[in-house]
């Protein structure tokens, strides 16, 4: 093996998201090849677990959206001169911004390479343009790739690669199926469940998953006399309260209060999902970069149905095209949820698409490759 690397991955805090679980993934990767792993953020309940797994966590302000902030790039200029990293890999605006302006006063010849990491279509600005900065850019999907060329034009392609995120089928097995154990105390909290067709959309309670189409679905359903039982399972951002009490309110309106059940975060949703008989993404605006839920839920092999645009699309039109949905054409997805409980769809084949180990493998391919280049800037200097 080549001589170790010393690799630094920043983020606003370690809390739940696909954020931190991509950065906790790429850690156990580095880990186990044998290379430095070090994490930066403002801390959270997933530094524990980093450090468990062999990572290094070092606490930095470097996720207000504050001018307060860029006083952390003299200490992070002082920690690149200290620690000597191979790769600083920003996956977030603020890091990205303050790992850029500590970096480019550091000598060219000696200072690590920069990495960025874009991980969603945020709206295209000033401040968002920082993820196009790193020497090399890191596109979750071709749909985030697509975004970022179009929309800053002034960006190389050649520097931008895609490596779409992964899923571990150790961790969501095809057929998955719960305990009994788990089974009994599920419908000891929700005995309306029981014996109902299920569909659930998986993943936080925010206007843009579109739960208001997914809830007008199940009202058409229910005008043709078909029953199916809705679940969202998430948690409710507590940023955002009139959401979640606008959802419960058309619920109210729409006659639905005992066909659609709210969970709230479950720790737990592969056996929420392998509980529930139809998986359903309604993203709307912006849509997803990626769609992790999505392909989750097809790797547990379950009908899986989808907006057909931006990463949910991508991901649908790979590896089960049967789910895609016109966006926003609620009469086609209550037509399709209907089949699903009919048994005229069939559920997702095994596939060997999105693996997490191919995005663990192809991120420390660049990794090693900018660390390579950085040697022979090195030795030219």
């Amino acid at each position: 093996m080549a001589s170790p690397l010393t690799i630094v991955q920043l983020l606003p805090q370690l809390n739940a998201g696909g954020v931190e679980r991509g950065t906790l993934e790429i850690n156990r990767a580095l880990v186990a090849e044998g290379h430095r792993s070090i994490v930066i953020s403002g801390g959270g309940q997933l530094v524990a677990q980093l450090q468990a797994e062999g990572g290094e966590h070092v606490e930095m302000q470097v996720w207000k959206k504050s001018p307060l902030t860029l006083g952390t790039t003299r200490r992070l200029r002082r920690f690149m001169m200290d620690v000597q990293p191979d790769v600083m890999h920003a996956r977030s605006r603020v890091p990205a911004w303050v790992t850029w302006l500590a970096w480019r006063r550091l000598p060219e010849a000696t200072r690590p390479r920069f990495l960025t990491t874009a991980h969603g279509m945020n709206r295209p600005n000033i401040y968002s343009r920082v993820m196009t900065y790193g020497e090399r850019v890191i596109a979750v999907s071709n749909t985030c790739r697509d975004f970022l060329l179009n929309n800053y034009p002034q960006t190389d392609p050649d520097k931008v690669t895609v490596v779409h995120r992964g899923v571990d089928p150790q961790e969501f097995p095809y057929r998955h199926r719960p305990s009994a154990a788990w089974l009994q105390e599920w419908y000891a909290l929700y005995p309306g469940l029981k014996g109902q067709f299920v569909a659930v959309v998986p993943g936080r309670v925010t206007r843009f998953k579109g739960h208001l189409d997914f809830i007008q679905a199940i009202r058409i359903l229910k005008d043709q006399g078909t029953v199916i039982h809705g679940v969202i399972a998430g948690g409710e951002d507590p940023r955002r309260v009139n959401y979640a009490a606008e959802l419960r309110a058309r619920i109210a309106e729409l006659g639905l209060v005992d066909q659609i059940t709210f969970t709230g975060h479950r720790a737990d949703i592969k056996d929420v999902v392998a509980a529930c008989d139809v998986s359903v993404s309604t993203s709307i605006k912006p849509p997803e970069s990626f769609g992790r839920a999505v392909l989750e839920s097809i790797r547990l092999g379950k009908i899986t149905l989808g907006y057909a645009h931006g990463g949910v699309g991508e991901v649908l039109t790979t590896v089960f095209p049967e789910g895609r949905i016109p966006l926003q054409d609620v009469t086609t997805l209550a037509a399709r949820l209907k089949a699903a409980k009919a048994g005229e769809i069939a559920i997702p084949a095994e596939s060997r698409e999105f693996l997490l180990e191919t995005m663990q493998s192809k991120t420390l391919s660049i990794y090693e490759d900018l660390s390579a280049a950085r040697g022979n800037r090195q030795a030219a200097a």
